[in-house]
């Protein structure tokens, strides 16, 4: 028994690591995203800026769906802690001064709202039963219910989060009380079935430190909707009691958008504990009727109806949980948050999507289902998050800021606009015996919070290590969506802002941008990003190559996955081919066009460039070994040919003795990018450690040279790694060359770990990830990009999940070790 409680004790305690913080902290810089180029930058981009202009104008006068809004741009709030929910069924974000805020329950469409009657209310009562205290739990700042107060000391509370699990502690010590939540949503790798929960369990634990008895109520209320006043007063609201096997609470109906959503407060029934609850309090009021009742009774008047009525506008409602402590005692009370949203639609309304967590909980009444299921399961969630964590947690070698950092930053897995959804029996019909998606449905995830634009492969190429090393399912399932899309046409004529060409939407045998926007019709619309003409970038065909083969050759078994290799080829073999038609030269290298036809959109390369040109030599590399895995020896030695001409070339018209040359232009050849060695990085990532195709000499050499100036030359090593180098100081000749990527530093210190630049590596990482969590209050909005001073880009963003490459290469350090 004493064996089982310290387990226990370990499982539930506050852990070391995480964003720690009280709740009255206050960040002590405040950066915006409100740079402003130089005019250089400013006219050569003049053109497209005007085009973006007039399209935006457009749009919002006819009411269409704006992807990447660069007027009104999100500046971070510096308020965010760990988000609740699972994967794929919306999320609700949390502050850690116990706001509820940032909802994406529209799916993939945020908004940044803090609802001041969403809240965690505390009643304490003496031994006469006078209530010595009647608090929020929450230190931030509210507007309405202007009876409700918060009179607890943030100074003496503590917020730690872990993701995805969060503890704060508040002491109530003057009031003869120690109180804790420890917050816990069902993000499990590899649990499939419980990772796409729509729900958070709240462990409250209440201690009496003083010599007389205490009362203790525990409230919770919430609110219909989402924090949008307008769309909020347009809903149908109504609530009604529960008892549900282990569970009692109350049951809100609303729809989101006109589609049907459910919120379920509830409490775990327990001997000791007194449950009560309020159907209906207005929102927009000062809060008194339930304010008062609780502070004088430490409970909600009884209420003889179960149910109330229809209510057209916001409404709310809430649980209280009483229980009584003699001296130096302590109670658990266990509540949960649920929202039931099982079928959704995106707004060109072709069709309707069921999320996937109705396949085992049904599209009726699923919400106290689930509810139940939540105070059934949570104590082995919990034991799954500890043991998925223990072992970077616990590892001695690892820095402290990196163990926060592994775990907070895969916040976006569910806090990305993520969607899970499962097939319909026709889409299922067309699919192969040996198609993920039929087990495992389908998913997609934000490029960003501001971003909207579901799996942009050129960034998830970066992020994708979250999800193979913790759920490959799903990232097999969203690989063979993208197989699917290269076959695509969509003949629809868009008009692209960078250069005012009108062109096909999606073109057939090419890799698209992305899978679609929430604001339009994701999966049936793909390619919703309107800046370039995508089917001349080049890289997207590399990656879509060197992601086939990681997910193919790096398995569980250590055997290659042939079905997903036959599965996967003839797309392969597609855009290989047409690259080799379109964009390669007589070295058999692949050329980019003096735009920007690749991730980095607003940095032009010209000719032969180290990034492209070096995705392609490790996308050439992985075709050989897919080919000779299928027994395709004619292709084989097509590819073997190539990749021996393109190998030589690359190195002849690149490197300049100390790395590669950014591309083969003039005016910007010599600039030094952080990213250069992306091609060989994905290749250490798959497990190869051969050095094939870049030369180990001039590898390390390259890193070196990065090291020395885009990472110590540049805000002291304290930011990361500036994308672009020159002369000596920071590359300015684009927005993005004077950018550091959080993502692409990442891969960046992964790929120095890779070549026993340890000390490099974490130092890269680490200087960036600190000035985030500490000094601009990013932990839980990470941006795309970081500028050196003022200004970031992009909040809310999907390429830093690439953390888990520097995971990956960790625990091959590791094997070595134990071989050695």
């Amino acid at each position: 028994m004493g064996d089982y409680i310290l387990q226990k004790n370990r499982i539930t305690s506050v852990p070391r690591y995480g964003l720690k913080v009280k709740l009255n902290h206050v960040y002590p810089e405040k950066r915006t995203q409100n740079f402003v180029p130089s005019l250089k930058i400013i006219w050569s981009m003049l053109p497209l800026i005007l085009r973006y202009l007039w399209d935006y104008i457009v749009a919002k006068i006819r009411g269409k769906f704006v992807v990447m809004d660069y007027i009104y741009v999100q500046n971070a709030k510096q308020i965010y802690g760990v988000p609740i929910g699972g994967i794929g069924s919306g999320t609700i974000g949390r502050g850690y001064r116990g706001e509820f805020c940032r909802f994406q329950m529209r799916p993939g469409i945020y908004e940044w709202n803090t609802v001041d009657a969403n809240q965690f209310i505390i009643t304490i009562k003496d031994q006469h039963q006078e209530t010595i205290l009647h608090s929020l739990l929450s230190t931030f700042p509210k507007k309405s219910l202007k009876t409700w107060q918060s009179l607890i000391d943030g100074s003496k509370c503590t917020y730690t989060g872990l993701y995805p699990r969060s503890w704060t502690d508040y002491d109530l010590s003057e009031y003869g009380v120690k109180l804790s939540c420890r917050q816990i949503s069902p993000v499990i790798p590899h649990d499939y079935a419980n990772s796409c929960l729509p729900c958070a369990v709240f462990v409250w634990s209440i201690e009496n430190i003083s010599d007389e008895q205490r009362t203790v109520t525990i409230s919770f209320t919430f609110k219909n909707g989402t924090g949008n006043k307008k769309k909020d007063r347009n809903a149908t609201c109504s609530s009604k009691t529960f008892s549900y096997l282990n569970a009692e609470g109350v049951i809100l109906y609303h729809t989101i958008d006109n589609m049907r959503c459910t919120y379920a407060l509830g409490v775990n029934s327990e001997e000791g504990v007194k449950v009560s609850k309020c159907l209906y309090f207005d929102p927009n009021s000062d809060g008194m009727k339930p304010w008062i009742q609780l502070k004088n009774n430490g409970e909600f008047e009884k209420t003889t109806a179960s149910s109330h009525g229809h209510v057209y506008g916001e409404m709310a409602c809430g649980i209280a949980a009483k229980t009584t402590l003699q001296p130096n005692t302590s109670k658990q009370i266990d509540m949960n948050l649920v929202w039931d949203m099982p079928t959704i639609t995106f707004p060109c309304k072709q069709k309707n999507y069921n999320r996937y967590y109705t396949r085992k909980f049904g599209l009726e009444n699923a919400v106290l289902k689930i509810v139940s299921h939540c105070f059934d399961q949570y104590v082995q969630w919990e034991e799954n998050i500890y043991e998925w964590q223990k072992d970077v947690l616990e590892n001695s070698e690892y820095p402290d800021w990196y163990k926060s950092a592994l775990f907070n930053q895969t916040y976006f897995v569910s806090d990305g606009g993520s969607v899970w959804l499962t097939l319909d029996d026709e889409e299922a019909n067309r699919l192969g015996p040996n198609d993920p998606r039929l087990e495992y449905g389908r998913f997609a995830y934000l490029e960003g919070h501001e971003y909207v634009m579901y799996n942009s492969y050129d960034v998830h190429f970066y992020a994708s290590h979250a999800l193979f090393k913790n759920w490959p399912y799903l990232q097999k399932c969203m690989h063979y969506d993208l197989r699917d899309f290269i076959s695509l046409e969509v003949p629809q004529k868009v008009k692209m802002m960078y250069d005012g060409d009108v062109v096909e939407r999606k073109y057939p045998s090419t890799v698209p941008h992305d899978a679609g926007s929430p604001g339009e019709e994701p999966f049936i619309l793909p390619n919703s990003y309107p800046i370039h003409d995508v089917s001349c970038w080049r890289d997207l065909n590399s990656k879509f190559v060197l992601e086939t083969y990681r997910d193919a050759f790096v398995t569980g078994s250590g055997d290659p996955d042939n079905d997903y290799i036959a599965d996967m080829y003839n797309a392969c073999y597609t855009v290989m081919h047409r690259t080799m038609q379109t964009a390669v030269d007589e070295d058999g290298l692949i050329v980019n066009g003096g735009i920007p036809d690749q991730t980095y959109d607003t940095w032009v390369m010209s000719g032969v460039s180290a990034y492209c040109g070096g995705l392609w030599l490790a996308a050439l590399y992985a075709m050989i070994s897919l080919a000779d895995r299928l027994g395709k020896l004619e292709d084989k030695i097509k590819f073997e040919k190539l990749f021996s001409i393109a190998r030589k070339a690359y190195d002849q018209k690149l490197w300049n003795g100390i790395c590669y040359n950014f591309d083969c232009s003039n005016h910007e050849s010599t600039a030094i990018m952080a990213d250069q060695l992306c091609g060989h990085w994905y290749l250490r990532c798959c497990g190869i450690k051969q050095y094939d195709v870049f030369p180990k000499d001039k590898v390390r050499k390259a890193l070196k040279t990065i090291y020395e100036n885009n990472v110590l030359s540049f805000c002291n090593g304290n930011m990361g790694a500036v994308n672009g180098f020159l002369n000596g100081d920071v590359d300015t000749v684009s927005l993005q060359s004077q950018e550091v990527w959080t993502g692409v530093t990442y891969a960046l210190a992964a790929t120095m770990l890779f070549e026993d630049m340890h000390e490099e590596g974490l130092k890269t990482a680490g200087g960036m990830y600190n000035s985030m969590s500490e000094l601009f209050g990013l932990e839980f909005d990470i941006p795309e990009a970081l500028y050196a001073k003022k200004f970031y880009r992009a909040v809310g963003y999907m390429r830093p999940l690439s953390i888990w490459s520097m995971q990956i290469a960790l625990e091959e350090i590791q094997k070595q070790r134990k071989k050695n």
